[in-house]
């Protein structure tokens, strides 16, 4: 916001709703003591053209809150982007629920408790606006995409693509195989292809030399 409006000459209102629609928050804990809090003073010090902002913001976002909970200053004051304590603090997890247009947790399970514990006056608040976005990968993306000729062993062995990448339990299957011969070679000479295609690219890339007979951690 401060480089939409200090530098890009933008208006409040529309340096909000830029900001708003871009950024959305991923929350990694439940713990409350895991939340982060940045002195007011430290801030003020450092970066005061920020801190001016987050008041601002806060002035705004407690004005709403006046009128949803009209009378209720204790939750008015839980709510609050900054911490009345000594020293006054930012919480930046408020601060990032209040300026993202979406919140999510890490795994679907982590997302409810912070709708019942830690965020749940903000889950009132913002309904829907809690999400979960469980971390990781998918097997069709990280397997079958990025690794075709894995991806064409693996389906060769377990009869066709839908027995893995839809149910990837039934790479079970393939424990009686981890002492077949044909398929340890053929498995062992895709990896030294990947590592080729890889070889070639860094050093198109880089003019490095990298070795085929080495374990790569990429």
């Amino acid at each position: 916001m401060r480089i939409l409006i200090d530098e890009e000459k933008l208006s409040f209102e529309k340096a909000w709703e830029v900001m708003y629609n871009t950024f959305s928050y991923t929350n990694h804990t439940v713990l409350p003591e895991a939340l982060e809090k940045w002195s007011v003073d430290l801030i003020g010090k450092l970066l005061p053209r920020h801190l001016e902002l987050i008041y601002h913001v806060n002035h705004i976002y407690i004005g709403q809150l006046q009128k949803k909970f009209p009378g209720d200053g204790e939750k008015i004051s839980r709510m609050s982007l900054i911490e009345e304590s000594f020293p006054k603090k930012v919480r930046m997890a408020y601060l990032s629920i209040v300026c993202s247009h979406t919140v999510n947790g890490v795994a679907a399970l982590h997302s409810q408790l912070l709708k019942e514990t830690i965020f749940k006056e903000f889950h009132e608040l913002y309904p829907g606006k809690l999400q979960n976005k469980t971390n990781g990968v998918t097997p069709r993306r990280w397997i079958h995409c990025c690794n075709p000729d894995l991806s064409e062993l693996l389906s060769d062995t377990l009869g066709g693509i839908d027995e893995w990448v839809t149910s990837l339990d039934n790479l079970h299957q393939l424990v009686p195989y981890a002492t077949d011969s044909n398929f340890i070679q053929k498995f062992i000479e895709i990896k030294k292809k990947n590592k080729a295609r890889l070889q070639k690219w860094v050093k198109e890339h880089t003019g490095f030399d990298i070795p085929l007979d080495a374990l790569y951690d990429v």
